[in-house]
């Protein structure tokens, strides 16, 4: 414990006690803050898919999947893959915050995930989602971070069944309650789909009904290809209904891991031609643009990479975004 306390930033200069404080709090107890005063830019994951496949593969084609992808930051996905979710997302956080980053990172474990597609899987009961997610903020604590929390599963909601439509909204509060209580220095996002999917109006009604209140704000395009133009109208246009409505404005980060030339048509399941969009960073037309999709993973064996599993890596699909081809 003492020796993780010491990795925690004390960014205030000043009194010995309060140096003494943060080596016996427990990192829930730590003042709450902005992720982004507390670290100097965004962590890079040294064992992303990309990074890995560099690693193993040698040569110019790595030489140039390095420079343009795996040496920049991106989002970590936790799911039912990740084992004890508690202690891999301690030991990712953990990781960036001894190299004063602010890791980016995604829960995606909700029960009936993708509706079944190619992305399917999740949890196997809400008891059992609720014990996950509650581990996964157990697992960050007071460390820096920025969580996307379960990308599409508001805006696919309508392809339940009807009874279970609720449990799953019930479900994402749960999750935005977890983060607020015990991750002070996180910004979690709620996913709020992309700027043509759910209308604006019922999005933000969506939003307010899982508590996207507590936390703070929401995340739009995750895995898709809209430009972050009409992506920042769609926010602008989500935060305005919110106010409308509801009293209180939410700010919202873009994913623009793959939207250089924008969408194909609907096509969303690893299309032709599009290309990397600008790295992560602060602003840019929202409070933040992330690469939350991990440029060169598949959406499923479907488009340009007919044969490659949701999720697994393709040299293939990293150059294609590296070209625009």
């Amino acid at each position: 414990m003492i020796e993780k306390l010491v990795g925690m930033r004390i960014k205030t200069l000043g009194l010995l006690a309060a140096s003494l404080l943060a080596l016996i709090a427990s990192p829930a107890q730590a003042a709450d803050g902005n992720p982004l005063e507390k670290t100097n830019g965004f962590y890079v994951d040294p064992n992303s898919n990309p990074a890995v496949w560099v690693k193993d593969h040698p040569g110019s084609t790595a030489d140039k999947i390095k420079a343009a992808i795996s040496t920049k930051a991106g989002a970590r996905w936790f799911g039912n893959w990740s084992g004890d979710v508690k202690k891999a997302v301690d030991g990712y956080t953990y990781a960036a915050d001894v190299a004063d980053k602010l890791p980016i990172l995604v829960a995606y474990n909700i029960p009936g995930r993708d509706c079944g597609g190619h992305s399917g899987g999740g949890a196997g009961s809400p008891a059992a989602y609720k014990t996950w997610i509650s581990n996964f903020a157990d697992g960050i604590g007071g460390k820096p971070a920025v969580v996307i929390i379960e990308p599409d599963a508001l805006a696919q909601v309508d392809c339940l069944p009807a009874g279970e439509r609720q449990t799953r909204l019930d479900l994402l509060k749960f999750a935005a309650e977890q983060f607020a209580a015990k991750a002070p220095n996180t910004w979690a996002y709620m996913d709020g789909g992309n700027s043509t999917w759910i209308p604006a109006a019922t999005m933000a009604d969506r939003l307010n009904a899982v508590g996207v209140k507590s936390i703070r704000g929401l995340a739009i395009n995750v895995s898709n290809y809209k430009t972050t133009t009409d992506s920042a109208n769609y926010g602008k246009a989500v935060s305005a209904a919110l106010s409308s409505k509801y009293g209180y404005t939410k700010p919202f980060v873009i994913d623009t891991s793959r939207n250089g030339n924008g969408p194909k048509g609907s096509e969303w399941c690893n299309p032709a031609g599009r290309k990397l969009g600008t790295p992560s960073q602060t602003g840019g037309g929202a409070e933040m643009l992330l690469w939350v999709k991990v440029p060169g993973d598949s959406d499923g064996k479907c488009g340009i990479a007919p044969n490659v599993e949701a999720g697994q890596f393709s040299s293939d699909l990293a150059l294609r975004l590296i070209s625009g081809t």
